[in-house]
This record gives structure tokens, C-alpha cells and sequence, in this order.
């Protein structure tokens, strides 16, 4: 008796730890997920390193958690360019900020900075920043193949 309750036991914590504890987003065709970070409740700087060769032609980012304050927002290019957009804005969470255009030839990403805060109670935790890129897809064109008539 002892060891078949060992043993439903043992069986019940390994069904409950392969849960997964992290939350999955729904992300909307031909965009992906190109980074993530937490915000501290001072202001806070951080590097969010894009470790892929994809070419994008837009960006967005998307709060959860908590409420954000962002005051700025750097998109580094490979070369060394920056794209500086305009942002000084508060966003609550679950919202998404506006796309930011990136050129329609699509344009690969090295990093993006950014300068921000969680806005409202410590106690209830940071903020996190979902950085999504739409990936660049080259039209695709066929060559006609040409028909013989006899």
C-alpha cells in the first residue's frame, strides 16, 4: 500500500511540475517575438539584443503586467544608425504602442534601448516589455514559362 502511494504520488508531481508557468501571448501572423525585458520602478535603461538576421519592416512593443512609462526608444541598426522615434508615453497594460516603420525593404535590427519606468505599486510587481518585429517578405514573383504551340 505504502509504495503505490509513493508511486500516485510521484506520478501526481510529475503531471504538475510540466505544466508550464509561463504565460503564452497569441501573436498575429507574420509578426514575431524579437526581445523581452522587465522594467524597474526607477528609471531604467535597457539593451534588448536582437540575436537573428531577419529583416523587419516594422516594430511595435506591448506592456504586461503594469502600467509603463516610456520616455525613449532607440531601434540600432547593424551599421551602427539609429532610429530615434518620438515617444514620451504611458501605457497601461495589455496595450500595445503604435507600429514604428522601419522602411519597406525591411531593415535588420542589432538592438533596441529603451528608457523607462513601471508606473503604480512596488508591491504588485514590474512591468515587461514584449518587443515584436514584422518580419520582411520579398514579393515573389514567377518567371512565365513559355507554352510551344504546334
Amino acid at each position: 500500500m505504502g509504495v503505490k502511494l509513493l508511486a500516485l504520488s510521484l506520478i501526481l508531481v510529475g503531471l504538475v511540475s510540466c505544466n508550464s508557468s509561463r504565460n503564452s501571448i497569441a501573436i498575429e501572423e507574420g509578426w514575431e517575438l524579437i526581445g523581452e525585458s522587465k522594467a524597474n520602478f526607477v528609471r531604467d535603461r535597457d539593451v534588448i539584443d536582437v540575436v537573428n538576421a531577419n529583416r523587419y519592416t516594422t516594430v511595435r512593443y506591448k506592456v504586461l503586467n503594469k502600467d509603463l512609462r516610456i520616455q525613449d526608444m532607440k531601434v540600432v541598426f547593424p551599421s551602427g544608425d539609429k532610429l530615434t522615434p518620438v515617444i514620451n508615453a504611458n501605457l497601461v497594460e495589455g496595450q500595445y504602442s503604435k507600429d514604428i516603420a522601419l522602411g519597406a525593404d525591411g531593415k535588420q535590427i542589432r538592438s533596441i534601448e529603451f528608457s523607462y519606468r513601471s508606473r503604480g505599486s512596488i508591491f504588485k510587481g514590474r512591468a515587461t516589455v514584449l518587443v515584436f518585429g514584422k518580419r520582411y517578405v520579398q514579393a515573389y514573383y514567377p518567371v512565365p514559362v513559355p507554352t510551344q504551340q504546334y
